[in-house]
């Protein structure tokens, strides 16, 4: 292999290195994350089961409000009642208070069964509540795992960053340029082994990276040229390990 292509695959060493441990990292970063959103929608919930239920209590409220009211006009209605001079005033006093007793009933009903859901979403929300107590633990637990982590893995990006400046420098700018486009595309994979097939002439030839068919020029060619050759299918930069120079000169 020329001098072209082993400095690139130092670097592609480099670059896939370097993207394992950020890999790594973002994993850690996105345990931290990840527990934040769940404690997030858990609060969500608390928050639209406690606004149920401070609705339900305003409803219950406002009913017991209007019974004491009821309940003030059937008093002031018994005074009536006995200070009525005729049978006729009498009877409509005395319907008039029943109705209101039977309305009053139903209300207490609604009422009764209003406090029964405050006092259910209430549950439901001293539920939730202790899951957001227990998962917020939770919370403080990762980080203090994550913290040493992410600070040395945070230092591997550092050290490897530098290590990957020092092989890029080593590379030609335009082929460094086609190899940063390359593993900015495919998330740092800018090279391939051409994976020779059969063991004796004619050859098949197979990316590496995508595994598809390979013109058999590009194989001749590595193996005689430091020359850079992308595959044609997923744009890759090819090489030819040592094992498949000697396989494909056979």
């Amino acid at each position: 292999m020329g001098k072209v292509l082993s400095a690139l695959l130092h670097l592609q060493t480099i670059e896939r290195q370097l993207a394992e441990v950020r890999s790594r990292l973002r994993v850690r970063q996105n345990a931290v994350t990840g527990q934040e959103k769940r404690i997030e929608q858990f609060q969500a919930d608390w928050d639209q089961l406690n606004n149920q239920r401070l609705e339900r209590r305003k409803e219950a409220d406002g009913i017991e409000l209007d019974l004491r009211e009821k309940e003030e006009k059937v008093t002031q209605l018994r005074s009536v009642l006995n200070a009525a001079k005729t049978n006729k005033e009498y009877a409509a006093v005395l319907t008039e208070i029943n109705t209101i007793k039977a309305d009053n009933s139903k209300l207490e009903d609604q009422a009764l069964t209003i406090i029964a859901q405050v006092d259910e979403l209430k549950g439901q929300a001293d539920e939730i509540q202790a899951k957001i107590d227990q998962e917020t633990d939770r919370l403080e637990e990762i980080k203090r795992s994550a913290a040493d982590e992410v600070s040395r893995l945070n230092g591997m990006v550092e050290e490897l960053s530098a290590k990957r400046s020092v092989a890029a420098s080593e590379v030609p700018d335009e082929h460094l340029a086609l190899f940063e486009r390359i593993a900015s595309n495919l998330g740092g994979d800018a090279m391939a082994p051409i994976e020779v097939e059969g063991s004796k002439p004619p050859h098949t030839y197979i990316c590496g990276g995508c595994f598809m068919s390979l013109n058999a020029e590009h194989a001749n060619a590595l193996r005689t040229r430091d020359e850079v050759r992308t595959c044609d299918s997923c744009g890759r930069i090819l090489y030819l390990e040592v094992k498949q120079e000697a396989q494909s000169k056979s």
